[in-house]
């Protein structure tokens, strides 16, 4: 059973960085596809950036530029340029199946979450 733990989120001014972390113990992370998502309170859990096992990624089109998805002995998530808009609980997951720009349901590993405000 794969248990994941994010850390790294917080408060920041708009146009502010963050780097949000998710880590797993006894984990290959080159063996997942992973990804991150978000969900604001009263809006449904939305994909925001998404990196396979052998590296290649993808992006929701609201953070292209601005977010970047990495992998190594644990999954990030580099977000610059902050907006308000971007305030939400993020969660990291994690499958064994192909999930670039799949939903929630293509996940069963999930993290407990980080809050991340930008106000």
């Amino acid at each position: 059973h794969v248990q994941l733990v994010e850390s790294g989120g917080c408060s920041v001014q708009p146009g502010g960085s963050l780097r949000l972390s998710c880590t797993a113990s006894q984990y290959d992370y080159s063996r997942y596809c992973m990804a991150w998502f978000r969900q604001a309170p009263g809006k449904e859990r939305e994909g925001v950036a998404w990196i396979t096992s052998v590296g290649l990624t993808t992006y929701t089109a609201s953070v292209k530029g601005r977010f970047t998805i990495s992998k190594d002995n644990g999954l990030y998530l580099e977000m610059n340029s902050l907006k308000p808009e971007d305030t939400a609980m993020y969660y990291c997951a994690a499958t064994a199946s192909y999930c670039l720009t799949q939903g929630p349901r293509t996940f069963p590993y999930w993290g407990q979450g980080t809050q991340v405000t930008v106000s």
